[in-house]
């Protein structure tokens, strides 16, 4: 496998107020740049505290950015159908300044059906809706017009065009992201269809990269992200202690979301949630399985829906940075290996 990325990801879960969520989640990318992660990402989710803690991702990317130096900080994604685009553009461009450079912007429909209602948005139409706002959002960025020839997006967007991803979960919308030149998301689990139940990330995911790839324009590079659910312990026993909790916790919403789930069982709840969970050697091995991570840029992992407390995230971190992503092809940066040699590790958890 050749060198990866690596990024951290966070629904901003912790069990804790939505502040204390906030200072944890900054904690953890803190964390994750001190152990070499190239990248760190949040969701935005609107009003469901157990879906998502953050509706507004900017501004925490905003607080983040003075708390690090050279970790690249992103959103996955922000729910396009729901923003307004020159305000939108107008953010990311005072962020990315405020960060050195470091923003990288996700970009999606959005999938939540009530959700919709607040904005005055027919779901049915999100993509729709979204392909008409990302326009406007590419021609504020571009410094085109915008209503009239003084309107131009100031400051300047400078590169921000070239870090543009969208999630999509086909094969249509994987075209339509190749024929764009952004980068493909790819989600760490997606609904199996009631007629193929067992079908495997893999087996769903590999059309989803052949069609971005086959509708790439030439000359450009690709940029496949890969969101993988990945919680690794000093122990088996203590990882799966934690994985028993957390996915018996979201077990209701998965299936209220159109997951089919065959095994209640916790073997089954991980096999069939696409979790990775386990000591090193486990992740290891199960990440190995994944025939679609040779194929990615980039390996985004997040603790989610294990979501175990904040110093097991960190450890899980540690651990990950350490152990499972060099096995993986991916390098801690020279200056993170130095660093790493004076700085005590996160307390590990006992089952």
């Amino acid at each position: 496998m050749t060198a990866k990325r690596l990024g951290f990801f966070t629904r901003l879960l912790d069990d804790a107020l939505a502040g204390e969520r906030y200072r944890l989640a900054a904690e953890q990318i803190v964390h994750a740049e001190r152990h070499g992660f190239d990248s760190a990402w949040v969701a935005q989710h609107h009003f469901h505290r157990d879906e998502g803690g953050l509706p507004s991702p900017l501004p925490f990317l905003a607080y983040v950015a003075a708390r690090t130096s050279r970790i690249r900080l992103g959103t996955g994604i922000i729910i396009l159908p729901m923003e307004d685009p020159v305000r939108t553009a107008e953010d990311t461009v005072v962020v990315d300044l405020l960060s050195g450079g470091r923003l990288e912007v996700g970009l999606g429909t959005g999938t939540t059906p009530e959700t919709f209602l607040a904005f005055g948005i027919d779901k049915e139409a999100r993509t729709e809706i979204f392909a008409h706002k990302l326009d406007r959002l590419l021609a504020a960025w571009k410094g085109e017009a915008l209503g009239h020839e003084q309107n131009r997006l100031y400051p300047a967007a400078g590169t921000l065009a070239d870090r543009v991803w969208h999630a999509t979960f086909s094969v249509a919308g994987a075209e339509r992201i190749g024929r764009a030149g952004a980068g493909l998301m790819l989600s760490r689990t997606q609904p199996r269809s009631r007629d193929n139940p067992d079908a495997s990330l893999p087996e769903i995911q590999h059309p989803i990269v052949d069609a971005y790839l086959a509708n790439l324009p030439a000359g450009v590079p690709p940029r496949i992200m890969a969101s993988r659910s990945l919680f690794v312990a000093d122990s088996r026993a203590e990882a799966l202690k934690r994985a028993e909790i957390g996915l018996n916790r979201v077990l209701d919403r998965f299936l209220a979301s159109g997951h089919v789930i065959p095994e209640r069982c916790l073997p089954g709840l991980i096999r069939t949630l696409d979790t990775h969970v386990g000591a090193p050697d486990d992740v290891i091995a199960s990440l190995e399985a994944d025939s679609v991570l040779p194929r990615v840029t980039d390996i985004v992992f997040q603790v989610h829906s294990v979501d175990p407390p904040h110093p097991a995230v960190l450890r899980s971190i540690e651990l990950t940075a350490s152990e499972v992503a060099p096995a993986l092809g991916w390098r801690l940066p020279l200056r993170n290996a130095e660093q790493q040699l004076s700085r005590p590790r996160a307390a590990a958890l006992q089952p």
